[in-house]
């Protein structure tokens, strides 16, 4: 299996290629730089794994949520690459790849598998969404697989109802979210934390993990059947809006 995997939902770039079973992967915090540097370290990945994109078998793409531009960014250069060569997209929720980062043993890029974990492990992960909001998505992950437990959603993490919360006593979360609005979503859910890491982000590495398993099981689209993941159609406070977060605060 060769598969070639975008994610710049955050403001981590990040490309991953998987050939039979091992994963290369380049990966920086560049915001604003995204379209500058995806399709030059792809090339870059197929160069060092010696293999052209024609041998690509599918295309794998962070679907969102995340910055509006950068899940657009990801999407049109996968459908873009799987249009040329008339292969299938395997679109991922990037809060399931983000999801991952709170695995004992993150996806290491040159590792064959994934790591090994606890046989039933609930996760909760989070994207700060800016506006006074936070992305959020509950998974299990079980017997190899990032299972989603609930409705992806969005909102202020003071108010947000998380689907699937109650199905277990504790989590374990990741991600940029935790740290929005001054930590109100620990803060709010102390009680329910085991472990808690605020700077992880989604890998592209951990994205080619989930699309394989994925493309095996048959979830592979036509490039132009993705749909991204804004969750919301809002991208700009209005100026009053703006004035009342900040008067809340």
């Amino acid at each position: 299996m060769k598969l070639l995997a975008i994610e710049t939902s955050t403001e981590a770039c990040s490309i991953a290629l998987h050939v039979d079973g091992v994963v290369r992967e380049r990966f920086e915090i560049a915001p604003r730089r995204h379209a500058e540097l995806a399709l030059p370290w792809a090339e870059m990945l197929l160069a060092e794994a010696g293999i052209s994109r024609a041998q690509l078998d599918a295309i794998a793409v962070g679907r969102g949520p995340g910055a509006f531009t950068g899940v657009r960014l990801a999407i049109a250069i996968a459908q873009g690459i799987a249009l040329a060569l008339d292969r299938p997209v395997v679109p991922v929720s990037t809060l399931a790849v983000l999801a991952m980062r709170a695995l004992p043993s993150a996806p290491d890029p040159s590792d064959a598998g994934p790591p090994a974990a606890a046989d039933v492990m609930p996760i909760l992960a989070t994207i700060d969404a800016r506006m006074g909001e936070v992305y959020v998505g509950t998974f299990l992950w079980r017997d190899g697989l990032m299972q989603p437990i609930g409705i992806e959603a969005v909102g202020a993490p003071t108010s947000l109802a998380i689907d699937g919360l109650e199905a277990h006593p504790h989590w374990h979360a990741v991600g940029t979210g935790l740290s929005a609005v001054d930590g109100a979503l620990p803060s709010r859910l102390h009680d329910r934390i085991a472990s808690v890491d605020p700077t992880a982000l989604p890998h592209a590495a951990d994205l080619a993990t989930l699309a394989v398993a994925a493309f095996a099981r048959g979830e592979a689209v036509a490039p132009d059947a993705i749909e991204p993941a804004y969750l919301r159609n809002n991208v700009a406070l209005t100026i009053v809006e703006q004035q009342a977060l900040r008067a809340s605060r």
